[in-house]
């Protein structure tokens, strides 16, 4: 059991400096930072150092390693980049692995599935691996194993004090549960130790309904979803794809509803379970088949290239046929804002409460839904505007927000506080009182210190 992975000296860069344009580039360009320095880490001692030197000049620390969940523009502070900080260590035996902080789920599929284990990815393997299981995760298999912090057995981080520490259910609990859920809150996480599933292949892929049909599959993937096993995990997504190469041909220029299956399970029981889906409309596009985890990335197909986007995400108690009508419309080819909407179908492990807890929220959601906009040709303010339309005729059935699917400054001080439960908010200030009193660890997601 060896850690792979670039390792090396950290490299310290300031505004002046050749290459530090390069270094603060991130996946999310709509939120732009220019901090005073970036450190680019290559060990656990160099994020360490990092954030004792920001903390004695009471500097605000960013931690990020793709930035994919950038929430908060600054022009100052330090920059803790893990990008070098890779390595998997898998663990057949005991079905875990451990995760340096700059390590995408892509190397830890990769690594898993040779033992025939797979993680609580999501749906984008580009995405860094622990940005995403501290947000709470929501994986592609959720309703059959739960939220990805249901599942971290022991995190390694560096707190406001500059001072390493191991968190666990043994070590440091309130930490550990607060670090499970609570973002970047309360300290810089040096790597992670999550359980690993015997899950080497999945019956998944894509039914997708275009033009006139689009009605007819949204509203029966709604009715499919009231009655299925826990192995079903699945979206409906609203999309106006463009007409371009790499779309594929039945697509290009379409207003699409696609449902995206990851059933884990046989193939056979899959394909009885989709046969509803099928039998709903004309597909303009069918690629569900038996797939090896590796290859779980294709389902959602997510662009892997750099771009600006705003978006939200809300927990729904339900969603029935009328007010799923009024989004199709508000989303569709006639909104002045492009909008890509996602409802995930919860329930199964995802309301269960985990082994040891931590303060992912409204576990109770029956669907989460989530608008995002990307800002090609549009405001932020304009893609804003429609989002908060589209939660408005949701709003008898919204419970809260989901803080991983917050996008750039959508992350307002309310939003982030709808993502958890109300008790669950209060203890999360405490305990960032108790670990990072200064507040330096602000510019993801922030939870204010308790006054």
């Amino acid at each position: 059991m060896t850690d792979g992975g670039l390792m090396r000296n950290a490299q310290t860069l300031e505004k002046t400096d050749p290459g530090y344009d390069d270094a603060r580039a991130g996946f999310q360009l709509a939120v732009d930072r220019e901090p005073d320095e970036i450190v680019v880490a290559g060990t656990a001692d160099d994020v360490r150092a990092a954030v004792k030197s920001a903390a004695d000049r009471e500097l605000p620390v960013g931690v990020e390693a793709t930035g994919h969940g950038r929430s908060v523009a600054t022009d100052r502070g330090v920059q803790v980049a893990t990008r070098e900080l890779t390595g998997v260590s898998v663990d057949a035996a005991s079905r875990t692995a451990r995760v340096l902080a700059g390590t995408r789920w892509r190397d830890v599929i990769d690594a898993s599935h040779r033992h025939g284990l797979a993680p609580l990815s999501g749906t984008s393997p580009d995405v860094g691996a622990v940005g995403y299981t501290l947000g709470g995760g929501l994986p592609l298999v959720g309703r059959r194993y739960g939220y990805a912090a249901d599942h971290v057995l022991g995190i390694d981080v560096v707190t406001a004090d500059g001072e390493p520490r191991h968190a666990s259910a043994d070590s440091e609990p309130e930490l550990f549960w607060a670090l499970r859920g609570g973002r970047g809150n309360f300290g810089a996480v040096t790597a992670m130790e999550i359980a690993l599933f015997p899950l080497p292949r999945l019956y998944g892929g894509m039914l997708a309904f275009t033009g006139e049909h689009v009605h007819t599959a949204v509203h029966a993937y709604l009715e499919w979803t009231r009655d299925l096993p826990e192995e079903m995990s699945s979206s409906l997504g609203l999309i106006v794809l463009p007409d371009m190469q790499g779309v594929p041909e039945p697509l290009r220029g379409r207003f699409t509803a696609q449902v995206r299956i990851a059933y884990a399970g046989a193939a056979d029981a899959g394909e009885r379970l989709v046969a509803p889906l099928r039998a709903a409309a004309p597909r303009a596009l069918d690629t569900l088949t038996e797939i090896p985890y590796t290859e779980s990335g294709s389902i959602h197909s997510e662009p892997p290239w750099p771009h600006g986007y705003c978006g939200t995400g809300v927990a729904l108690t339900g969603l029935d046929a009328g007010r799923a009508d009024a989004v199709v419309r508000l989303a569709g080819p006639a909104s002045p804002v492009p909008c890509i909407v996602q409802v995930r179908h919860l329930g199964g492990a995802l309301a269960r409460p985990p082994a040891v807890a931590n303060c992912v929220g409204n576990r109770g959601a029956a669907y989460m839904l989530s608008v995002l906009s990307p800002l090609f040709d549009v405001t932020a303010d304009a893609a804003r505007t429609r989002h908060e339309q589209v939660v408005t005729e949701l709003s008898s059935s919204v419970t809260g927000r989901f803080v991983n699917y917050l996008y750039g400054d959508t992350a307002t001080p309310e939003q982030i506080r709808a993502g958890y439960e109300p008790d669950d908010y209060r203890l999360l200030t405490e305990l960032k009182f108790r670990y990072d009193p200064q507040n330096i660890f602000r510019l993801d997601h922030p939870i204010p210190p308790a006054k």
